[in-house]
């Protein structure tokens, strides 16, 4: 079984009358990189405020290394963050301005710095002046700076946000090397789901505060995927004449009402004529297969509802 590194459990956050995050569930394993993802305002933020101790829950309770929030306080450690982003001093230098947190922090060996700096490969710049830096290397010092205490899990809200695709491909590369090559788990939040799509392996979507689905990568997959799908009364007899009629065999029975058809160069002309003619009762068929941006916009249309 997978060692479960967070995990919330119907986290709420009410300010007054205004509900922040509404019964919120989540789940993260050891070495995930774990994508959250919503619209601006959607309750990201206030979910990793809660989880990082910025911010008190107002009901529901939350795990991190298999202590709760009343417990965990010696976890704390182990955990990073960039939330808020540090105040950097723009004429201090890279180690600089980590050697002012490192001290604040309360860490001692200096080498932590070079370590964290090296961790966001920003070594070759130590000593460059913190105003000289592009947005990707403030991004990245911003995750060196989360780096300092070696923690093992690290929690990032929009670390992405309003960087060039050079920097966005520099900052996935940090991500994938923190957790390859050094076996720490990242939740990492955005409101663009293409921007987590290339590193992240399970995703939460968030709406207005409410959780709409937790998925992984594989599972989003299928659920984008071109496919054809059948609506039926019965779907253990339309599975069994797939096979039988036309030896399709990439399908999956959805529910009792839906069958979806994965098989290539099948046409849906076909398939219904074929079921139609072989007595099945045929309430829909459609062609279905949607683009990420298009899953997200579903989502939220059903966070909506």
């Amino acid at each position: 079984m997978r060692e479960i590194v967070l995990q919330t459990k119907r986290l709420t956050k009410k300010y007054k009358n205004f509900v922040a995050l509404n019964s919120a569930d989540m789940t993260v394993y050891r070495k995930d990189i774990y994508g959250l993802i919503g619209r601006n305002g959607a309750g990201k933020t206030t979910l990793m405020k809660m989880v990082t101790g910025l911010a008190q829950k107002t009901e529901g309770d939350f795990e991190v290394f298999g202590k709760n929030s009343n417990e965990y306080v010696s976890e704390k450690k182990r955990v990073g963050c960039l939330i808020e982003n540090p105040a950097f001093f723009p004429n201090l230098t890279a180690y600089q301005n980590l050697r002012y947190y490192a001290y604040q922090k309360g860490i001692t060996d200096l080498k932590q710095i070079d370590d964290a700096l090296d961790s966001v490969k920003l070594t070759d710049v130590r000593n460059r002046k913190f105003r000289k830096f592009s947005l990707g290397m403030k991004q990245r010092l911003g995750i060196a700076f989360a780096m300092l205490d070696n923690p093992d899990l690290i929690i990032l809200d929009e670390p992405i946000n309003g960087l060039d695709p050079i920097g966005i491909s520099e900052l996935r590369d940090t991500f994938r090397r923190l957790n390859e090559e050094r076996g720490i788990t990242l939740v990492i939040s955005s409101h663009i789901l293409s921007e987590l799509y290339a590193v992240a392996n399970r995703f939460l979507f968030i709406d207005k505060g409410i959780v709409l689905k937790e998925v992984t990568k594989a599972e989003l997959d299928f659920e984008c995927s071109r496919c054809i799908v059948v609506k039926t009364n019965d779907t253990k007899r339309g599975a069994t004449m797939l096979e039988e009629l036309l030896g399709i065999n990439d399908f999956k029975v959805i529910d009792e009402k839906e069958i979806r058809i994965y098989a290539p160069n099948i046409k849906s002309v076909d398939v219904n004529r074929a079921l139609v003619n072989g007595g099945l009762d045929i309430s829909e068929i459609f062609e279905s297969g949607v683009s990420l941006e298009d899953y997200f916009k579903q989502l939220v249309g059903e966070g909506k509802s």
